[in-house]
This record gives structure tokens, sequence and C-alpha cells, in this order.
């Protein structure tokens, strides 16, 4: 049997990481945390009024997602995460050395009219530019796929797993 991966679905506001990620996590048969849970309430008082997150600010939920994939090692899960710069990743790595990404890659037009058509989300679509220029797309040394948001969420998804397919067992 195949143990299954710790996958940290990443990318910018608005490329469905929170609807992706659970779709994922059930075709995988495991858990799944959703990433915004994990923020102190001063991330997302910020967030609301607009005002882009800095390093300071992410260390502590970058700390507690980390800790969550880490007592994953071995049993699987998924969890979301912008994880946008190597170094965000870096850190989640230490935490958890065997974590896979999934980064949800797409078109800014079609993110931004998602990002403009979706209920109840403190992230306005007026830092998605300050969200595009921070990306570091995943590098070849990076442990992980890219997966394009075109389609519907089963479809992405689908093609999420079986990207994953593609990638080693992790080691528990």
């Amino acid at each position: 049997m195949r143990t299954p991966h710790v996958v940290v679905v990443m990318g910018v506001a608005g490329t469905g990481k929170t609807t992706i990620g659970p779709l994922l996590a059930a075709r995988l048969g495991v858990p799944y945390a959703e990433g915004d849970d994990f923020h102190p309430q001063a991330n997302i008082d910020k967030m609301s009024a607009g005002v882009p997150l800095d390093d300071t600010d992410r260390r502590p939920w970058l700390d507690a997602i980390g800790a969550w994939a880490h007592d994953r090692a071995g049993l699987g899960g998924v969890v979301s995460s912008s994880a946008l710069k190597r170094s965000y990743r870096d850190r989640l790595r230490a935490a958890a050395p065997g974590i896979v990404f999934v980064h949800l890659t797409g078109d800014r037009a079609l993110i931004e009219d998602r990002m403009a058509h979706r209920r109840g989300h403190f992230m306005p679509t007026a830092l998605l530019d300050s969200q595009f220029a921070t990306l570091q797309p995943l590098q070849a040394d990076e442990a992980g796929v890219a997966v394009d948001v075109t389609g519907g969420p089963e479809e992405i998804a689908e093609r999420a797993a079986r990207a994953l397919d593609g990638l080693p067992s992790p080691t528990p």
C-alpha cells in the first residue's frame, strides 16, 4: 500500500485552494485542513483592510501549518497555503520535510474573475497584484506539481491527483 503524501495546495488568492483542497483530500482518502484557519486574527484583519501581509506576519501562520503537516507525516493530509515564496515553502519543509506541493496556476484574468464572484472571503481582489508580484513558482528541486485551474473543480482535483501519482512515495 502506498503511503499518502502530505500535500500543500498552493497558489495566489482565487486559484481555488479552498475548493480544490477538500476535493483532492477526498480523492486521496486523507483529511483536509483549511490554511486560512491557521491565520491569527491580526492577519485576517490586515488582509480584510486590503493590506498585504509581510514576512513577519506570515511566520506564525506558516509555523502552524508546518506543525499540522509534521503531525500528518506518514498518514497523509491536504492543507491549503498560498506558499507564494520559496522561503515560505522552505519553512514548511523544515517543519515537515516530506511535504509536496500542488501549485494551482492560471491566467490572471480568470483568477480575478473568480475572486470577484466569490462570497464571504476576506481577501479583496485589490491584493491580487501583490500576490502575483510575490509569487515564486515551484523550482525544479522542490517536490511538487503545477496544475492549471481551467475547467471545473472536479476536473482540476482529478488532474492534481493524477499529477501526484507521478511523484515518488513519501518516506514515513
